[in-house]
């Protein structure tokens, strides 16, 4: 039943054991001062990949104090950070999977008591609507970002990637979805710039493109995986002008970079993003790349999706919080646990 799923695949420089991804999911379970996981995220990846999944992707881990958007987020921009994501890699291998660390930079959706007294940074100086995750206050007044500004943060995305690399990891995604920095740049909703970092759509991408190349000269093309949305966590109702247009826009990008693997997010694979196709058929149009499905997806619909060569990967969020042993449970077909928001999103299992 779940065949193409379970199939062994190769995958960029991976060679996986099957078609599962772990999708990533913020956890907040690192220390909060210092960002260094300890053993119980060690255990939590581990059992993953005692489990079999194909590919694990980590929560998001900040490239930078600055880049944190709430508390007891990870990092990858210390040396006790690398040490502490060194156990979960070796862990992980020693279980025979492949990890990969998701690399996140929060952007404007942040408070100067977050970020160690900094304000938070973004395209222009446009103030977000809402509160700060697990704070609770309303997000500050965002400082715009300098060209030299720009710069460091790209510099910290390439160090992020290389500490990565050092710390055991497979490679890297980078997290340029749900309306965080590197898609504010993307958005004429929060990037007015006038500079070559704003204008027009495909100009508004280059902050993108830029951040992608310097993270691949440290882990490599086929080691490198973009996340991208229509989807902002803070601007539930925004869609795309032109859909087709513009994710036609998106990948050329993509393939101007060279990057090998699009991680497409939406929260729900069969919404139609355009009158007559959902993000990973219109993804699929113009990319014969590897794509990473994901969107409240169950084993018998990632499948068939794999099966008709809509997407190549499969990626799982809660149902592998709900069940640890996820891949033996398909493997005999057992019945999986429901996820509960209270009991699997509260602990670390």
């Amino acid at each position: 039943m779940n065949r193409k799923l379970l199939e062994p695949v190769n995958i960029g420089s991976w060679k996986l054991r099957n078609r599962i991804v772990m999708a990533p999911m913020t956890r907040c379970f690192a220390d909060d001062q210092t960002g260094i996981v300890g053993d119980d995220v060690v255990e939590y990846y581990r059992k993953r990949a005692a489990d079999g999944i194909g590919l694990i992707i980590t929560e998001g881990i900040i490239v930078s104090q600055r880049g944190k958007g709430t508390f007891n987020l990870p990092g990858l921009y210390t040396v006790g950070q690398v040490k502490g994501w060194e156990k979960v890699t070796n862990a992980v291998h020693k279980e025979g999977g492949t990890i990969i660390a998701q690399l996140w930079h929060i952007g404007r959706l942040t408070h100067h008591q977050v970020t160690g007294g900094f304000p938070p940074q973004a395209p222009s100086q446009i103030r977000a609507k809402g509160k700060v995750h697990r704070f609770g206050e309303p997000f500050d007044i965002p400082e715009e970002m300098s060209v030299d500004d720009i710069k460091e943060v790209i510099r910290q995305y390439a160090k992020a990637s290389r500490n990565a690399m050092l710390a055991g990891f497979d490679g890297v995604e980078i997290h340029g979805a749900h309306g965080y920095l590197i898609d504010q740049f993307n958005s004429d909703v929060t990037n007015h710039r006038t500079d070559r970092y704003g204008g027009n759509q495909k100009q508004r991408l280059t902050f993108m493109k830029e951040v992608t190349q310097a993270v691949m000269q440290e882990a490599g093309s086929n080691r490198t995986v973009i996340r991208f949305s229509e989807l902002k966590d803070d601007l539930p109702d925004f869609k795309w002008d032109n859909p087709e247009e513009t994710l036609k826009l998106y990948v050329d990008a993509f393939k101007e970079t060279g990057v090998e693997i699009l991680h497409p997010s939406t929260n729900h694979f069969t919404r139609f993003v355009s009158k007559e196709k959902k993000l990973h058929e219109l993804v699929r149009k113009y990319w014969s790349g590897i794509s990473i499905g994901v969107g409240d997806l169950n084993p018998n619909t990632a499948n068939e999706a794999i099966e008709n060569g809509l997407i190549d990967l499969a990626a799982f969020g809660r149902p592998l919080l709900a069940n640890p042993d996820f891949v033996e449970r398909l493997i005999t077909n057992s019945e999986l646990e429901i996820y509960n928001k209270t009991k699997h999103l509260s602990q670390l299992v």
